[in-house]
């Protein structure tokens, strides 16, 4: 766009952009994801990730990669590790080392595969197409793990 030299042009705008965080993980030995879309990041549904990883998995332990994030680290996390009784074991990762997650390559993934060079009219049109893209993710597990650079089914 040009203008007279000097003068800035004005562009209207919408105003704040809508927005959904994905929080979500993924299992190293299946390739399964569970992927949860919220309007915030916070502890709260940090939280309610890891009891849906404990109840999706009644038995056994559940590790979970875990970073430095703030959201990581708080009390209600907290909570929901001393309630699942030592089943759930949060495996810290180094600082400044999100390669080192799985989730991560995932999501650069998917977001090749849904929400790169694309505009959706709705922030329900985004959504719909993010769930389809997990859904599909679930339906070819070994894809995922090879996504994510798991060797785990040639180490059982």
């Amino acid at each position: 766009m040009w203008s007279p030299k000097g003068q800035q042009v004005m562009i209207p705008t919408p105003g704040q952009p809508e927005k959904r965080y994905g929080i979500g993980a993924v299992n190293y030995h299946t390739g399964e994801t569970v992927v949860s879309f919220e309007r915030r990041k916070r502890r709260r549904e940090v939280a309610k990730l890891l009891e849906a990883l404990v109840a999706k998995h009644p038995t056994g332990t559940v590790y979970v990669a875990w970073d430095n994030a703030d959201t990581h680290q708080d009390d209600e996390v907290e909570a929901v590790v001393r309630a699942a009784a030592g089943r759930l074991v949060l495996l810290y990762l180094p600082t400044y080392g999100p390669w080192l997650n799985p989730i991560e390559m995932l999501c650069r993934h998917f977001r090749r595969a849904v929400t790169h060079c694309e505009l959706f009219d709705t922030m329900q049109a985004l959504l719909t197409a993010a769930r389809e893209c997990f859904d599909r993710f679930n339906q070819r597990p070994q894809q995922i793990l090879s996504v994510i650079g798991s060797n785990a089914a040639k180490a059982t």
